[in-house]
């Protein structure tokens, strides 16, 4: 087992992967900002150091100074959690190339996959069903880029090849928009990735947001955890999910698991990963795959009861993993709640001091997040500071159980988004799971 990780993150994921450290006898170095000093994780670190300003460009994306960090204290490897780095592959090289391991794909699947265009086209070759679409990079040609989106049929999405996060995406309905909003995704696309690369897809009416999860080992092991459906989403931005998901018949989870194994066998995939689709008439469509752990892993660990965080750590290790499709079983139902320290009618960023802070409990409940009672939430970062899960013998129960939850969950000082969580989850539309990717923007009347 590793000896000793720099936890290269934040917040509750940080805690998250620090507590899976403490169970598999990991020592853990807390790198930080200035202005993390006192987050939990960096109290209960076995050590930590300061590695710049708060301003994220300074800290958690300066990757001297994190690699430097591993260095100064004999760390062998290093967990880059979600966003930040953790699917950079110039920094998984940079970390392998100074000696250390990086906990996570190697940096040229990292590179394959973060560019959407190729994934596409590895996925096609690998036989996962994707959108029809371009086929590839739009060129300058306007009168092929017309033709292409003729074939397709109209509404059709441009998309930035590097974007994430929702962001470099632009619906299309008419030819008479087409050309303007190309060359404003592109213009996006530059100022956000880099990469003024785009390309387009059919764009679907009605679809679910509906993403398996992976495990792949050195050894060749490789096992799928089921799905989850991540369609409450605001601006591309995940707000509810749940695993699993409603509707899809057994046949049809095991011939899509399969398929995402096959692929990862295709792209000598390592670590946790997650294919991601968008799901309508019984049909799947491949979108992208994140090569690192997500925001949404505790609905998946909740029903199959499998600790996807110390899988990671043993991959790293170079152990086989510990599970066997046979192993995995469904059971039950979850659901996760995101708690954002924002306004939860004008969605306005709340940082500032928490003066009061009451986790809820009870059967099936599972809280993860950093903040405590004085803890003072930062302007500089994601305004997500914490998830709430609950877990139920069918989605009836972990309705009610995520409903007394949120009810019972105290944020004094600050604003958050509970009310509007609850607005959601006591919605007949939702409990009867009429969900897609537009149901939270339609109920918000902000659909365009």
């Amino acid at each position: 087992m590793l000896g000793k990780i720099v936890i290269a993150n934040r917040g509750e994921i940080a805690l998250r992967i620090l507590r899976a450290c403490r169970e598999l006898g990991i020592k853990a170095v807390a790198v930080h900002s200035e202005a993390d000093r006192d987050l939990k994780h960096v109290r209960l670190a076995d050590e930590s150091v300061c590695i710049g300003p708060a301003p994220s460009k300074e800290s958690y994306l300066n990757v001297p100074a994190i690699i430097s960090a591993a260095e100064v204290t004999d760390a062998v490897a290093i967990h880059p959690g979600y966003g930040f780095l953790s699917e950079n592959a110039d920094f998984a090289e940079k970390v392998n190339q100074s000696g250390f391991i990086f906990i996570g794909p190697r940096p040229e699947t990292i590179r394959l996959m973060g560019d959407k265009v190729s994934a596409i086209q590895t996925m096609k070759k690998a036989g996962v069903p994707c959108l029809p679409g371009s086929d590839g990079p739009l060129g300058d040609d306007s009168e092929e880029t017309l033709r292409i989106a003729r074939a397709i049929g109209f509404p059709v999405i441009i998309k930035a090849a590097g974007g994430g996060g929702g962001r470099g995406m632009r619906v299309v309905h008419s030819e008479a928009a087409l050309h303007s909003s190309i060359s404003l995704t592109r213009a996006e696309a530059e100022n956000a990735f880099g990469n003024d690369m785009v390309y387009m897809e059919k764009f679907l009416d009605n679809p679910r947001h509906i993403e398996f999860q992976v495990l792949a080992d050195s050894h060749g092991n490789m096992v799928h955890l089921g799905e989850r459906d991540c369609s409450i989403q605001r601006r591309h931005q995940k707000v509810i999910e749940e695993a699993p998901a409603l509707g899809i018949s057994e046949a049809k989870r095991q011939e899509m698991g399969e398929r995402c194994v096959q692929a990862c066998r295709e792209i000598r995939y390592l670590g946790a990963g997650t294919f991601e689709f968008l799901y309508q008439d019984d049909a799947f469509y491949f979108i992208e795959m994140n090569t690192r752990i997500q925001v949404e892993h505790p609905v998946t660990e909740m029903v199959t009861g499998f600790d996807i965080v110390k899988e990671q750590l043993r991959i790293a290790a170079g152990e086989t993993l510990s599970i066997k499709q046979s192993d995995v079983v469904v059971r039950g139902h979850a659901i996760e709640c995101r708690i954002n320290a924002e306004d939860p009618y004008n969605f306005m960023p709340s940082p500032g001091l928490i003066e009061q802070f009451h986790m809820p409990g009870g059967p099936g409940i599972r809280v993860e997040t950093h903040i405590y009672n004085g803890y003072k939430v930062p302007p500089y970062y994601d305004s997500m500071i914490g998830k709430l899960i609950a877990h139920g013998e069918n989605r009836a129960s972990a309705l009610a159980r995520m409903r007394m939850a949120l009810n019972e969950m105290v944020i004094g000082g600050i604003k958050c988004n509970i009310p509007l969580l609850l607005n959601v989850i006591n919605d007949a539309a939702f409990g009867a799971g009429a969900q897609n990717i537009h149901y939270l923007e339609q109920k918000l009347g902000t659909k365009h």
